[in-house]
């Protein structure tokens, strides 16, 4: 067998392993994070987060297919190594971007949230407290 057919073989491994623990680890820690961000509304968390890990899915085994070719032969053990190492770096990159770009969106929302559930009156529009006696002494 080829050298280069076996560093793809794996890179391919190594690439879909990873893929797989990277989503899974998000998707059962990120659940929480969705269920506060959407007011407790489990089934719809459970829905965006699987809509979420399938679109993660998507985005990186694409990225793994689309960079698995090379335009180099690879003659010997130390080329399969530095092959591997460059492929996978670069892979474990996109996760790590792919990961951060999807907290930076969750938490945007769920500030904008928290924000919105500040902004809440503490008495009813249509209430009237009396004032406190001897609030307006001075």
């Amino acid at each position: 067998m080829d050298r280069t057919v076996i560093a793809y073989v794996i890179y391919l491994a190594v690439s879909i392993g990873l893929t797989v623990w990277v989503a899974r680890t998000l998707s059962s820690n990120g659940r929480v994070f969705l269920a506060d961000v959407l007011h407790g509304n489990e089934k719809l968390a459970d829905a965006v987060n699987h809509l979420l890990v399938v679109g993660f899915y998507l985005v990186n085994l694409g990225f793994v297919a689309l960079y698995l070719s090379d335009d180099d032969t690879i003659t010997d053990t130390r080329g399969v190594f530095e092959a591997l190492s460059t492929k996978i770096g670069v892979v474990l990159l996109v996760l790590g971007v792919m990961h951060l770009g999807n907290v930076y969106v969750l938490n945007r929302i769920r500030r904008r949230g928290v924000m919105e559930r500040e902004q809440l009156p503490p008495v009813a529009p249509q209430d009237w407290v009396a004032p406190a006696a001897g609030a307006g002494a001075a």
